[in-house]
């Protein structure tokens, strides 16, 4: 019986002083993930346009986790134009859907960074145009989900610009049946000249991220 005990006891010692390296590994587990993403986003998420990485920082949670499977599937970064996303898609193909929502859940809780206004265009021009994008990302370029419209607000306004004329040069979105979101997007920049990119970007700057509920 005394040592019957004395195993019982010396087990849960040992069980109890290895629960915090355990818990430590489970809550840690999303940093370690996001370390593959610190060498071009940053370790605050706030992107470095040397290497045409944005912000991600503070970004909605469904939408870095739809961004990233379509890095993973290939959709985005496939297109042999598509400089930026080719770097970013081998960090894409290496996540699995768990470590993708993993990854997402911890950049979307991260502070929306600030983010410098590098486009200068025309804003009565640019509020004219922003009338058409309005419709699924929002008034105050807030992003729709129930439309997979991501916030525009305080996104790189360099990396919008791009962004846009990827989609009207067909690099992104060019195809409907694996991407008919983006293929609709590509649909509406083809329309645009460089001139009204501009100015709709230098809109889109006007508008100021919400803050952050602490």
């Amino acid at each position: 019986m005394i040592k019957s005990a004395f195993r019982i006891v010396t087990f849960t010692a040992l069980f109890v002083g290895f629960m915090p390296r355990a818990f430590a590994w489970d809550n840690d587990r999303p940093a370690e993930l996001y370390k593959l993403c610190t060498s071009c986003h940053a370790v605050d998420g706030a992107g470095n346009q040397a290497v045409g990485a944005p912000a991600i920082a503070g970004l909605p949670e469904w939408y870095l986790e739809a961004q990233l499977t379509k890095f993973h599937t290939s959709v985005r970064g496939g297109h042999v134009k598509d400089i930026n996303g080719m770097r970013m898609r081998p960090i894409g193909l290496t996540l699995n859907e768990e470590n993708r929502k993993t990854v997402a859940k911890f950049v979307s809780a991260m502070p929306r960074p600030n983010t410098p206004d590098t486009v200068k265009g025309k804003l009565a021009k640019g509020e004219a145009t922003f009338q058409v994008c309005q419709a699924c990302h929002g008034a105050k370029a807030e992003g729709n989900q129930a439309l997979n419209a991501p916030p525009l607000v305080g996104a790189n306004d360099w990396y919008l610009l791009t962004q846009l004329k990827n989609f009207k040069n067909k690099i992104r979105g060019y195809d409907p049946a694996k991407d008919p979101n983006g293929y609709a997007m590509a649909g509406i920049a083809a329309t645009l000249d460089d001139a009204a990119m501009l100015n709709v970007v230098s809109y889109i700057n006007s508008f100021k991220p919400e803050p952050v509920a602490k």
